[in-house]
């Protein structure tokens, strides 16, 4: 019997219907299969906020400018960001990683590419090397997490102009139009949505990025913090630490870790369905169920670590004692439509 097996085996022997605790029931035994054990523990957690600044933002496709991200980044490493108030309340430790901002931030984890992105309008945002580089720092950011001990982890983002950079990547990948997968992000206008969707299909032709490989996608339409997230789900994968996508730009990238190695699925579990057009798209892509459909779309982690209490709760009934056998009660076993 392997881990999830032996998982399973424990949700159907606590006294309840089978599977009435749904989708959470599935992620415990995702995590099992992560984790190694059937003792499934995500005591020592963390958000981990990806941060990148896009030369697309010169075309008017955001809300905000630029320097905006360096503003929020740093709230988020002087810990009175949005994603650690909420943090705070799940027990959470946060992390801001500098992935490539134009303003370098004090207390953030360095691990820069370079000085933000090119415009994606004008030619690729960086290079394939650049590119190879953010997914590796991505994937070192997870052992150093593992090394000091953390069990599970929310990847979020932070940079003014990605969710332009996250719909040119997903629908360069899904081999959509620019209007299917392009929503308003932090609150466009009507003529704002119009420029964004313009700028990607522009993007998307100037750059002719290879669908069937990914870092060529990342490097022609994407993000340094993009990347950098490619490589955190990949790097929970190897590291053995299930990783926790916050809506449509982490699930962009957890897109793009999939294509690279289809098996980093087994070890993402999908939380919050945001309300960005894209983010449905790309679950059904992954073949993922979010448990929570709360029309998101602040960023940071936020979305994301709204799962984490809804596990820990799941996780009281799934170690508890209220049991078939403590009951001295004849377990349920599965039936048919009819009954029978």
């Amino acid at each position: 019997m392997n881990v999830r097996e032996q998982a399973q085996k424990r949700w159907d022997s606590v006294a309840k219907p089978l599977h009435s605790l749904g989708l959470l029931e599935d992620l415990i035994v995702k995590i099992a299969g992560v984790q190694g054990t059937a003792d499934v523990r995500i005591d020592r957690r963390c958000a981990v906020v990806f941060c990148g600044d896009h030369g697309v933002v010169r075309k008017g496709v955001s809300q905000s400018g630029s320097e905006v991200t360096a503003l929020v980044a740093g709230t988020i490493a002087e810990g009175t960001g949005n994603i650690n108030l909420m943090a705070s309340v799940a027990g959470t430790d946060v992390f801001a990683v500098d992935m490539g901002m134009i303003t370098p931030v004090p207390g953030t984890v360095d691990r820069r590419i370079g000085n933000g992105t090119a415009d994606i309008t004008e030619g690729p945002a960086m290079t394939r090397e650049q590119a190879e580089a953010a997914i590796h720092a991505g994937m070192e950011m997870m052992h150093d997490l593992r090394e000091k001990g953390y069990q599970i982890a929310v990847i979020g983002e932070m940079g003014i102009g990605n969710t332009t950079a996250a719909s040119a990547v997903t629908a360069a990948l899904l081999d959509l139009p620019p209007e299917e997968v392009t929503g308003r992000g932090a609150g466009l206008s009507d003529a704002g949505l119009v420029r964004k969707i313009a700028a990607i299909r522009q993007a998307l032709a100037i750059n002719r990025p290879d669908r069937s490989d990914p870092v060529d996608v990342l490097a022609k339409a994407g993000g340094f913090e993009l990347a950098g997230m490619t490589g955190a789900f990949l790097g929970g994968m190897k590291c053995g630490i299930p990783t926790i996508p916050d809506g449509m730009i982490p699930a962009a990238s957890a897109l793009a870790a999939a294509r690279i190695d289809p098996r980093v699925t087994e070890s993402i579990l999908p939380a919050v369905m945001s309300k960005e057009p894209a983010d449905r798209l790309i679950m059904e892509a992954l073949g993922m169920e979010p448990v929570i459909r709360a029309q998101t779309a602040l960023g940071e982690g936020t979305g994301g670590i709204l799962l984490l209490p809804m596990l820990d709760m799941a996780l009281q009934v799934y170690r508890g004692p209220h049991t078939f056998d403590a009951l001295g009660m004849e377990a349920y076993v599965p039936q048919g439509k009819d009954g029978l």
